[in-house]
């Protein structure tokens, strides 16, 4: 099956991740020191950046004309939906950075060189980072699904300020609001100073 529109889905029939706990850990705790690789061609160690961070994370990107992982993709509630959110955070790139974002990232299991062609072909103004070998997953015991033998992380979103994780978007629906959700909580919670 070729995946669909990436950009134009029609959300009330897609099903909606249920809020199953799986990110109730993590407000409060201080990032471990994992260093994963961006597309940017750095090397990332979120505990070490100083300032306010945005972390988004998502499953997988697609590609377009591309056979989707499964069949079912669009039935996986929390699947759908990466590629719109991810370019909704690049449509809100000024904004985050003009409330607070000292940086921002998306983050997924996949390898750095799909990221880099997708951070290319959608002209990403952030990095993405690829947690490839689910250390950051697995340290911080994001939530994950499993779909067609593959680790994915759900989708979710971090602010970190000064390496601790100061609030958690979880779960999150419809992918496409959630560049949005953020600048709002940002605009309401200034960086510490």
């Amino acid at each position: 099956m070729n995946q669909k529109n990436l950009f134009e889905v029609d959300w009330s029939t897609i099903p909606p991740p249920v809020n199953d706990g799986g990110a109730a850990h993590l407000a409060g705790m201080a990032v471990p020191p994992v260093s994963l690789v961006a597309t940017n061609d750095t090397v990332v160690t979120l505990s070490a950046l100083p300032g306010r961070t945005v972390v988004f994370a998502y499953p997988r990107t697609g590609e377009p004309g591309k056979i989707a992982l499964v069949d079912d993709w669009d039935m996986i509630p929390g699947a759908r939906g990466c590629t719109p959110q991810t370019c909704a955070f690049r449509d809100l790139y000024a904004e985050l950075k003009a409330a607070g974002a000292a940086q921002v990232f998306g983050l997924s299991t996949q390898s750095n060189a799909y990221q880099t062609e997708m951070a290319s072909r959608l002209h990403l103004p952030f990095p993405v980072l690829s947690d490839e070998k689910l250390e950051l997953t697995r340290a911080l015991k994001l939530p994950t699904m499993e779909v067609a033998g593959l680790t994915l992380t759900k989708r979710l979103a971090l602010i970190i300020d000064d390496g601790r994780i100061r609030h958690v978007f979880y779960p999150v629906f419809p992918p496409d609001r959630n560049a949005g959700d953020v600048l709002a909580w940002l605009k309401e919670n200034p960086a510490p100073v």
